[in-house]
């Protein structure tokens, strides 16, 4: 096995290497069918590591295959970590990358940098699988860089506009702030532990327990370090404004990071730190209420978007938060199964979002969109499948997920669980909201397109049209067949850890009754109206009543104003990070540079080289007797000093 596991990871770096150093003489066909193959060749292997580990339940292959160095005792090796989470983490993340291969090929056809970004997003699927396979902190924190700093150059892959220039920027600066945090809680693993292995780590947990720093259980403050470093990578509040603005790249790239790779990192990492976090309440309360706020308020910032890749970010940003409170009520299994489903219908919808934009020859906007249902008809059915599956229509695989991770909370006994399960019961009603309005907009009603683009339109090519089909398909069923033996039977039980003291699984286990029973148990349930309610809503203000939501942001113009300016964060940044950062650099100059070092250590060293100089320059005045007088002089001095002053030293100068 572990020949294919080093094939999973390595295929996709050798397809980025030969794109990258040989892409332009290789040619654009030679490149994409190099890039793509090398993920199919990972995708398949995945298939296969999957089958054996989760369903034919493998032994776990934990194994350090390259020592990196050596310092004192700590060890720091490459090594592989291949259980269940492992193996469902390598099929979403191959599966997708490699819709998002092909889908490439037809909607950055005419890129004048077609090959760079097919190496930058083959080096983006290699970090996410050594992040994903790591069996230590060391290893895991290369990847998580890595997909940082990749996901830095595909921000900005047209660089030649400012705002995505500014845009990976700003993800960049802010992901080093989460970073931060999760660079000092590793630092603090192995302060506690001696080792950076997983294995090793866990088994030594209990030499934390009743130990303090910064008034608190050691292990608290680990946890919550770490968690610091999942708020920046998977974006929740307030290390989420990176995101939105991560929009300026193209549109696959927005699919790849935002549905099962750089932003789901964290989920992934909590989950896999489940041993951690299980031994302290205090950290998994922060994590629910963190993502609560995630899941209702970014939600509610998607209604007053106007951009179609914004409105689905914002969705991204909101659907991160349900999985992080799934996190925090001890469902890690639920929250995995919410990372696998949203993966295919999220990568689905910026994909539809993609295959929209090109046919309406780049524009965005989707008040000028309408009417697309008839020449669109592939992309509107695959559109419509990925909104159902996103407002967790019964039977789609959002249903499901959504549906867990809202029990769960309801079961949850941490405080203030009962509030944060409002939030996500709210959240419902929000999701259908702005989903069926994007929705409404861009396919139904008056068509609003111009002229000239409208006589133009018509269905995208087939390699985008054949993603989105293959994505559609596990956004509608694969949830009805996985939610049994992900939650229930044990898919991730050799992966994760739950105390008994959290009943949030338990509740689950005692109330399901089967996937189909579920469907027609929803009609019964809050979150199934609140959806209906989002749905309805949505309809009358996009298609039978439109003029009612200008009297509504007129009549609520304090709320659409907090909302547009998005919470204030931005200004917020803006003037204390950015403003503050200015002001600080300018007192620093004026003391440190302008101050100390020109006027008092260059100039003042010069002007006291002048002023000895002027002293001394008199008695420089070129004549023999007036050297012979001094000397003449000093000799009477020393004389004098020995008559009087006996044996005592001379001092020189």
């Amino acid at each position: 096995m572990e020949n294919f596991y080093l094939t999973i990871a390595l295929s996709p770096l050798l397809g980025a290497m030969i794109a990258g150093f040989f892409g332009r003489t290789l040619g654009r066909t030679a490149t994409h069918t190099i890039t793509v193959l090398g993920v199919l060749v990972s995708t398949v292997l995945a298939l296969m590591v999957f089958n054996y580990h989760v369903l034919e339940q493998g032994a776990i292959f934990n194994q350090n295959l390259y020592t990196w160095m050596q310092i004192g005792g700590l060890n720091i090796s490459v090594g592989f970590l291949v259980d269940n989470l492992t193996a469902v983490m390598l099929v979403v993340v191959s599966f997708v990358s490699l819709m998002v291969h092909i889908y490439t090929i037809g909607y950055m056809h005419d890129d004048k940098d077609y090959t760079k970004f097919f190496s930058y997003i083959s080096l983006f699927t290699f970090s996410m699988f050594m992040l994903v396979m790591s069996n230590n902190f060391m290893q895991l924190f290369f990847g998580w860089e890595a997909v940082g700093l990749v996901s830095y150059l595909l921000i900005g892959f047209w660089h030649h506009k400012e705002s995505a220039v500014e845009a990976n920027l700003k993800a960049f600066l802010v992901n080093r702030v989460g970073d931060f945090g999760f660079l000092l809680g590793i630092g603090l693993v192995l302060a506690f532990s001696g080792s950076l292995d997983y294995a090793e780590v866990f088994s030594s947990l209990d030499n934390t327990l009743n130990q303090q720093l910064w008034g608190m259980d050691l292990i608290t403050v680990i946890c919550l370090l770490l968690f610091v470093g999942a708020m920046g990578k998977s974006a929740q509040v307030p290390l989420h404004v990176w995101l939105p603005g991560s929009m300026e790249g193209p549109t696959p790239i927005s699919a790849l990071i935002h549905a099962a790779t750089m932003v789901t990192a964290g989920i992934f990492m909590v989950s896999r730190m489940s041993p951690m976090f299980e031994m302290s309440d205090v950290a998994l309360t922060v994590v629910m209420i963190v993502g609560a706020i995630t899941a209702l308020f970014m939600g509610l910032l998607g209604i007053v978007q106007n951009d179609i890749k914004k409105v689905v970010a914002y969705s991204t940003l909101s659907q991160l938060g349900y999985m992080t409170v799934a996190l925090g009520v001890s469902a890690y299994s639920v929250a995995i199964f919410h990372l696998m489903t949203h993966a295919f219908f999220k990568a689905l919808l910026f994909l539809g979002a993609g295959s929209v934009i090109v046919a309406m020859h780049h524009e965005q906007d989707i008040r000028k969109m309408g009417g697309l249902r008839k020449k669109m008809p592939i992309t509107y059915w695959t559109g419509l499948i990925g909104t159902l599956a996103l407002i967790g229509f019964p039977g789609f695989s959002g249903f499901y997920s959504k549906d867990m991770i809202i029990e769960a909370v309801h079961f949850s006994n941490l405080p203030y669980a009962n509030w944060v399960y409002y939030a996500v019961v709210a959240g419902v009603f929000i999701t259908a909201f702005y989903s069926f309005r994007l929705f409404f907009l861009v396919f139904h009603g008056e068509s609003r397109v111009d002229s000239h683009t409208e006589s133009h339109l018509h269905e995208s090519p087939l390699s985008i049209t054949l993603p989105l089909i293959m994505l559609a398909i596990p956004s509608a069923i694969i949830g009805y067949f996985t939610i049994e033996p992900m939650l229930f039977m044990g898919w991730l039980d050799n992966a994760i850890t739950v105390t008994s003291s959290h009943v949030s699984m338990a509740g689950l286990s005692d109330g399901f009754h089967g996937a189909t029973a579920m469907i027609f148990h929803a009609v019964q349930t809050v979150p199934f109206w609140m959806m209906i309610g989002g749905i309805v809503t949505a309809w009358v203000f996009s298609i039978y009543r439109t003029k009612w939501a200008d009297w509504v942001q007129k009549k609520f113009s304090i709320i659409d104003y907090v909302l547009q300016s998005l919470y204030g964060f931005d200004r917020f940044n803006e003037i204390v990070f950015v403003q503050g950062i200015k002001k600080l650099g300018n007192v620093l100059w004026k003391v440190s540079d302008s101050t100390l070092i020109d006027s008092i250590i260059v100039n003042g060293s010069a002007k006291f080289v002048g002023f000895v100089a002027s002293i001394v320059r008199p008695i420089q005045t070129g004549y023999v007797y007036h050297y012979a007088f001094f000397m003449i002089f000093s000799l009477l001095i020393i004389l004098t000093w020995t008559l009087f002053m006996g044996d005592k030293p001379l001092l020189v100068i």
